[in-house]
């Protein structure tokens, strides 16, 4: 889903209201839905401190083949595995994001140091363009069991305040106090290869958003490439991600 998951999540004193996770995830909306979904909001510690595949599927394949060469220490490049066992559709569905060439080129429009990195968005905005269907969001909440804890690394859907509004958007947890998203965002993989680049999104110089987050690039964070690879050891599918050169500009 291209849409933009702007959740504002909103914490009391730690104390998390369910009702404030609803805006915080920009970046999935429905088709023709222009509301923004975002991952949610970080307490105010965190705040401070396409079908794009080519008809004939070579070129997809040759990135791919390619891509099982390297590994997440040519630099530029991290590994993130997925758990269908926790969240199957979340998990099917980013991976057809994938194999049909979606995110090669989009960027993290959303990094929030303490917190966690935004992207999938098409539109750079966290608006989302309404292209990518909706899919059910897999979360405590919404009927589904899921315990894939948000921790440092892990990746989860974001959404607007509809449960099943997620679609494309994502974000990458940077610490373990994400933890108060459990039960309200589907998390459906962690970075185990490679953290240290996203780490790096931090090293960019970033602007204020008009939720007051000092989260907006000033040089773009692109996913030049995003493919397939070989599954773990335990039969977990797995995705590698090659990053432009962010930090040279």
């Amino acid at each position: 889903m291209k849409g933009d998951f702007y959740m504002k999540t909103r914490f009391f004193a730690g104390v998390l209201a369910l009702s404030a996770l609803a805006g915080i995830l920009t970046g999935c909306g429905t088709s023709g839905e222009s509301a923004s979904s975002a991952a949610p909001a970080g307490d105010a510690s965190a705040n401070q401190n396409a079908d794009n595949q080519n008809d004939d599927g070579n070129q997809n394949a040759d990135i791919q083949n390619s891509a099982q060469n390297t590994s997440a220490d040519s630099g530029n490049t991290f590994i993130i595995t997925l758990h269908p066992d926790q969240a199957p559709i979340t998990c099917e569905n980013f991976e057809k994001l994938v194999n049909d060439g979606f995110y090669n080129g989009i960027g993290f429009h959303r990094v929030v140091e303490g917190f966690m990195a935004q992207g999938g968005d098409p539109t750079g905005t966290g608006m989302g363009d309404g292209s990518v269907p909706t899919i059910k969001g897999e979360f405590e909440a919404n009927g589904v069991h899921n315990t894939l804890s948000h921790k440092r690394g892990v990746v989860s859907m974001a959404r607007t305040q509809v449960y099943d509004s997620a679609s494309s958007q994502f974000f990458i947890c940077y610490d373990d106090s994400c933890t108060f998203l459990d039960g309200q965002y589907a998390a459906f993989g962690e970075v185990t290869e490679g953290m240290d680049v996203v780490d790096n999104f931090l090293k960019v110089e970033r602007s204020y958003n008009s939720s007051g987050e000092l989260a907006i690039p000033n040089t773009p964070i692109t996913m030049e490439t995003v493919v397939m690879i070989e599954d773990d050891e335990n039969g977990n599918p797995r995705v590698q991600v090659t990053m432009n050169d962010f930090l040279s500009k």
